[in-house]
């Protein structure tokens, strides 16, 4: 959710420069993605796969800037959600265990390999350091105190999912790390020193410490400045150890492509699933799911068990920051679904997995 770029363009800041980091193809770029599914080589862009692009008109963004500015009363933006320490909690015996630092960033350990999705332990998910949604819960981890990663996943180039300063500074400590991303985003990655670097195409696979990694699509949008929407593609991830299956649904609407994904890749152990940065609903319906739909995800997955994500840690939309697992809870016990099987986790706290 690039709320950075809707809230400048709203409150009419200059737009005629690019913005830290963005992603603008070259000719030859245009070239290589053109091939892909997911390219439209009318617009010269990614689209979802019901080849829809998620684009929005200037009166829609001023209207939810409005919105957002004029939101309710929020405690939990001055007071935060509690927070614990993942050192203090004991690790799992048989070596399968994942911690929730924060948002869309989650620390797994299956079986002696660790990953980490969507690292962001800035204070701000923004371009700009003074300005931007400002974190409401800390990290619950440092990056000097990250254990030993093998493999970073990234769904899309939103400012709270690809932190380029997160990503530069764990790349300084722990070099041999090896990063998945979507097409558009390696030339990022490369431009910022971190060349371990493996792009793939929704529905492409690539293997790495004994890891099966597969680029999945969901329903959502990219966009780093006000000139490169859809210029690079948004994806989730499955991730299969030789005995365990991971899901990573990064940012992402209601479709049907989450049951696609269970027909071709099988259902995962774990899912992680976001449930927060849902209204105003007629704004952000077709690119954020909300806690009910979230629900609906997991049983198109068939997942045995999941997290939830993207929630309580950044102010992005109107909603209470306290509220989506309120509603999940309920939508759950709606279901008949046991509590266990959704969980969503206190920042810092770590699950212990079978």
């Amino acid at each position: 959710m690039n709320i950075s770029v809707y809230i400048f363009s709203g409150m009419v800041l200059p737009i005629f420069f690019l913005l830290p980091g963005c992603s603008i193809f070259t000719d030859h770029e245009s070239i290589i993605y053109s091939e892909s599914p997911q390219f439209n080589n009318n617009t010269k862009r990614f689209q979802n796969s019901n080849g829809i692009s998620n684009s929005k008109s200037t009166f829609e963004i001023m209207s939810f800037v409005s919105d957002f500015l004029n939101r309710a009363n929020d405690p939990v933006e001055k007071f935060g959600l509690p927070l614990l320490d993942p050192k203090s909690q004991k690790n799992s015996p048989i070596g399968r265990q994942i911690v929730w630092i924060g948002h869309s960033t989650l620390l797994l350990t299956i079986d002696g390999v660790t990953i980490l999705t969507d690292p962001i332990f800035s204070p701000r998910a923004s371009p700009f350091s003074p300005f931007g949604p400002k974190r409401v819960v800390p990290p619950s981890l440092e990056i000097k105190d990250l254990p030993k990663i093998d493999a970073v996943i990234i769904s899309h180039n939103h400012y709270d999912h690809l932190d380029l300063e997160s990503l530069k500074k764990i790349n300084r400590i722990q070099p041999e790390i090896r990063y998945f991303v979507p097409l558009g985003l390696k030339s990022i990655l490369i431009n910022s020193g971190i060349l371990r670097v493996k792009e793939l195409d929704w529905w492409d696979s690539a293997s790495f410490a004994g890891l099966k990694f597969t680029s999945t699509p969901v329903r959502h949008w990219s966009s780093r400045s006000f000139f490169d929407r859809n210029k690079t593609l948004w994806t989730g991830w499955m991730v299969e150890w030789p005995k365990y299956r991971f899901y990573f649904a990064g940012d992402t609407g209601y479709s049907n492509d989450f049951i696609e994904t269970r027909l071709r890749l099988g259902s995962p152990d774990l899912a992680a699933i976001p449930i927060g940065s849902y209204e105003p609903r007629n704004f952000m319906k077709q690119s954020h799911i909300n806690p009910e739909e979230s629900v609906r995800v997991f049983e198109d997955l068939s997942a045995k068990q999941a997290v939830s994500i993207h929630w309580g840690t950044f102010k992005l939309t109107t909603e209470l920051l306290d509220e989506p697992p309120k509603r999940l809870l309920a939508e759950i016990k709606r279901r008949g679904i046991n509590p266990k099987k959704f969980l969503s986790l206190i920042h810092g706290q770590k699950l212990l997995l079978d």
